[in-house]
């Protein structure tokens, strides 16, 4: 491993740029900021045999661009993409999105916003349910939103106009953008041509990652256990196979991962998690600002006095079982089975569903993790904004369902909870966030305002960031 060979008064550079790269995959000259991409071309050596040997990742580093392909093992709709204003993707926003970068590949250096929508709306004419009708304004607005996730990248850059003045009308308003071609084929590069898939599958798993396929099988189980600590919130022992759950048991692997990452890895008998004090691999600051991290906090530790309660336990039940065939079953459905080029397709197989063994004469322990009903979350967070609604964004105030519904949709992102028929299943991981402590400023006779920051401000033990999804 480079990293162990590297200077200690270098190392935290070098791990600062191993976070960049796991967080974005993408770095570009103005994304995620001006100071990344110098930063990546400095270890790009060094970080390119590292992410290969430990993850099996492959990095492209360019004059202009730093591309991270990585090894997805499961999917995961926990990473959507967002507006510039944070609001989801939705399925006429990722279309246009695929579409604007089919049309910017075979475009000039330059490009109108109102002859890309043509474009797009030329292509979508080849796609059943798809249309870009220029004279909607819902259409336009999704439209807008796509570029303005590629403009984020660098993809595309103003040169002039105003893409906001179009979206609200095309007729006066008008944009043109410089197109960054090497940002654009860098953004596309799958890991298969899609038209040899008959399945989603096909792009999981180490093969499709263009991995060394002559590797021991412990040796990709490895990998696969650190490309879950940096992927995923909490790495839960009882989600892995036997080979796995051994692995991250191993004080080594986890401390190769802490190396690289400058990361510090916290273990408890259900696994591991890697907390993200620096901000920099993690896509969600947990404790963080704003009403509904603060609520999200505090209803975390209502929950975890209410599970410590022994004078009054909680009722507990197992995970229930969800394999990924509903998803892929969904995602295969989409597939338009036209394009697929039958010769050099794959067989579709089953995913995700192990074989029972019929030798084994012994189940399996099945854990149970404490229950909390709907009802009292809704009461809590009730409760939560009777005492410090005040506080709170004015958005919120009077919306305490959808205050709830943000809250627990945050706590399931971090893993620490999972939503069940009729309440929420409580994870380990939320364990550490109990004992929230509240801390709100009053207002001084003499003061007309209060800064943002200062208002409803949430404090917890042992507060720090809990890295998120690395995209």
């Amino acid at each position: 491993m480079h990293a162990r060979r590297i200077d200690s008064l270098a190392l935290d550079s070098y791990q600062r740029a191993a976070r960049v790269i796991l967080a974005n995959h993408l770095v570009t000259a103005t994304y995620p900021d001006r100071i990344a991409l110098p930063l990546l071309r400095r270890w790009a050596t060094e970080l390119r045999e590292d992410l290969a040997d430990l993850f099996g990742y492959r990095l492209e580093v360019t004059e202009t661009t730093a591309r991270l392909f990585p090894v997805l093992d499961v999917l995961d709709s926990g990473r959507p993409a967002r507006t510039t204003g944070d609001r989801l993707f939705d399925r006429r926003r990722y279309a246009y999105l695929a579409l604007s970068l089919a049309a910017l590949g075979r475009a000039g250096d330059q490009i109108t916003l109102s002859e890309l929508a043509d474009q797009v709306a030329s292509y979508t004419e080849r796609v059943d349910g798809l249309e870009l009708a220029p004279d909607r304004a819902a259409d336009r607005d999704a439209f807008v939103d796509a570029v303005g996730w590629l403009a984020a990248r660098g993809a595309v850059t103003l040169a002039d106009g105003d893409a906001g003045g179009w979206a609200s009308d095309p007729e006066a308003g008008e944009a043109l953008y410089d197109i960054d071609r090497a940002v654009v084929f860098a953004l596309f590069r799958p890991p298969r041509a899609l038209q040899h898939l008959n399945s989603v599958t096909g792009l999981l798993g180490e093969e499709a990652g263009g991995a060394d396929t002559r590797s021991p099988a412990m040796a990709l189980a490895a990998r696969k256990v650190r490309r879950a600590l940096v992927e995923q919130p909490v790495v839960y022992a009882d989600e892995l196979g036997e080979p796995e759950r051994g692995l991250l048991a191993q004080e080594k692997l986890v401390a190769e991962v802490e190396y690289v990452t400058g990361l510090r890895a916290e273990r408890r008998a259900e696994g591991v998690a890697l907390i993200d004090s620096s901000g920099r691999l993690s896509d969600v600051r947990f404790p963080g600002t704003g009403t509904l991290a603060q609520v999200a906090l505090l209803l975390a530790g209502e929950i975890a006095d209410l599970v410590l309660d022994l004078d009054d336990p909680v009722t507990r039940m197992p995970r229930p079982d969800r394999p990924f065939t509903d998803l892929v079953e969904q995602l295969d459905g989409a597939i338009p089975s036209a394009s697929v080029f039958a010769p050099l397709a794959d067989p579709v197989a089953a995913f995700g569903i192990a074989e029972e063994d019929e030798e084994s004469e012994t189940e399996p322990e099945i854990t149970r993790y404490p229950f909390v009903e709907s009802s009292w979350v809704g009461d809590t967070v009730r409760m939560l904004t009777g005492r410090y609604g005040n506080t709170f964004a004015a958005q919120w105030q009077a919306d305490v369902p959808g205050l709830t519904g943000e809250a627990v949709s945050l706590l399931q992102r971090l893993r620490l909870v999972e939503p069940v028929e009729n309440g929420l299943l409580i994870l380990p991981a939320l364990a550490r966030y109990r004992g929230a402590i509240v801390t709100i400023r009053t207002r001084a006779e003499t003061e007309l305002f209060i800064s943002p920051t200062e208002v409803g401000e949430v404090a917890a033990v042992g507060s720090s960031t809990a890295k998120g999804s690395g995209n």
